[in-house]
């Protein structure tokens, strides 16, 4: 028997649950489907809000082949493959195949690259599907490409209506006595997924398989779920959001949050690499100038738990959490590289001024590479302002001290010195 998530599935728009801004009455997806000119677009939202049924509606509607990958398992040669097969089933003038990419924040850069020529050149339409940021995990080019729908979380009246729906309509579910009496217990433990929402309904109404009268009640629900709250899975969506959370209260100051998903990847038996992973990216992301030696405790953290191994190494990473939570935050570093690579996309690769190019050959001294460059160890304090940013950018700060923290409001002082009105003041 399929899963009541696969059998409650909409096969329809108007059955369709949440999305209104995107697929309600005039809505800008539902117009594109309408009309049949539909663009390559990346489905960007939290677990369990449609995307992956949202894009098997729109290949039924528009009556064009689907093809499925999950980044998870597929490779280049899956993708090419998948590619050619949608080539070889597009009729002349026919609405391009719809190729769904399921987690397309997994895929690597090469591919990622791998979808370009097929998608540019309108052989496929692409739906990519992702719980992270596009804007970081989508290759520039390829984002260029698609549009960007933002899925939003399911509410509560949506939610209801989807057990009500399973109730009455589901063959199975029909066909029980099954009285809701409680319904946000049921929805505490959904979490707002709607795939969950219909695994946990399934499994509190298991009982009533045979007949017997069942009232959901809160402590009816709880007593059934509470044995499968600890599960971890290694490999799905609770995997990063676990991990999301850990990092979230390291990044908020929260030592105990920290610590309690911590606890949570390791008693699930999670890869120490990947939390010592996680944490060296926090350190400089989310604590970075603000306490250097973050950094370093990371990295070393990482070292020593991979050379003891568990059970021991939950010890080094638990130091590790708990220090970077009670560091001072900063995430200058992390915009400076942000907002250069913005500057990057947006000026394109602006040439090397002429002042500061290598000149190893005559040639090259001719042409004034390197003329009117100052050392900077040959003036006073080592220090000579000049402009190291193409003439296009000549200027601009990239880099912010904040000042929640000594170390930064040291290193702010001292760019003012140097510096003068590029970091606020003379």
């Amino acid at each position: 028997m399929q899963p009541l998530a696969e059998r409650m599935r909409p096969t329809s728009l108007d059955t369709y649950v949440g999305q209104q801004h995107l697929v309600g009455p005039g809505a800008v997806l539902r117009r594109a489907i309408e009309t049949g000119r539909l663009p390559s677009f990346i489905l960007w939202g939290p677990p369990g809000v449609g995307k992956t049924t949202l894009a098997r509606i729109i290949a039924t509607q528009l009556e064009v082949p689907f093809y499925m990958l999950s980044a998870i398992n597929s490779g280049v040669k899956d993708v090419r493959e998948t590619i050619e097969k949608a080539k070889r089933g597009k009729f002349f003038q026919s609405a391009s195949p719809i190729l769904f990419i399921d987690e397309i924040h997994r895929f690597s850069k090469s591919q990622q690259d791998s979808l370009l020529g097929a998608v540019e050149a309108g052989t496929v339409t692409l739906i990519g599907a992702t719980t992270e940021n596009p804007s970081f995990e989508v290759i520039p080019a390829l984002l260029s490409r698609a549009q960007v729908y933002v899925l939003e979380p399911l509410g509560r009246e949506e939610l209801v209506s989807m057990v009500d729906r399973a109730l009455a309509e589901d063959e199975y579910l029909s066909e029980m006595g099954v009285v809701v009496e409680d319904y946000d217990t049921l929805l505490r433990f959904s979490g707002g997924d709607g795939r969950r929402l219909y695994n946990v309904l399934e499994l509190v109404t298991h009982e009533a398989a045979g007949g017997q009268h069942v009232v959901l009640t809160t402590d009816y629900i709880t007593a059934r779920v509470q044995e499968n709250l600890t599960r971890y899975d290694k490999t799905g969506e609770q995997h990063y959001d676990i991990a999301s959370a850990m990092i979230k209260s390291i990044r908020g100051s929260d030592p105990n949050g920290a610590v309690y998903w911590l606890a949570r990847m390791v008693e699930g038996g999670e890869d120490l690499k990947f939390i010592a992973r996680r944490l060296v990216i926090s350190a400089s992301e989310d604590i970075g100038l603000a306490n250097p030696n973050a950094l370093l405790m990371a990295t070393t953290a990482a070292q020593a738990a991979q050379l003891v191994g568990y059970p021991e190494a939950r010890i080094i990473l638990s130091q590790a959490a708990i220090y970077l939570a009670t560091s001072p935050k900063s995430n200058s570093s992390y915009k400076a590289i942000g907002a250069a690579q913005q500057a990057i996309r947006k000026t394109g690769t602006l040439p090397v001024p002429l002042h500061l190019r290598n000149a190893p050959t005559k040639l090259m001294k001719q042409l004034d590479y390197g003329k009117d460059y100052n050392y900077s160890h040959d003036n006073p304090g080592n220090f000579r302002a000049q402009e190291y940013l193409p003439d296009e950018l000549a200027g601009t700060a990239f880099f912010e001290p904040q000042d929640n923290n000594a170390t930064e409001v040291k290193i702010a002082e001292r760019m003012r010195q140097l510096w003068g009105e590029k970091y606020g003041g003379g």
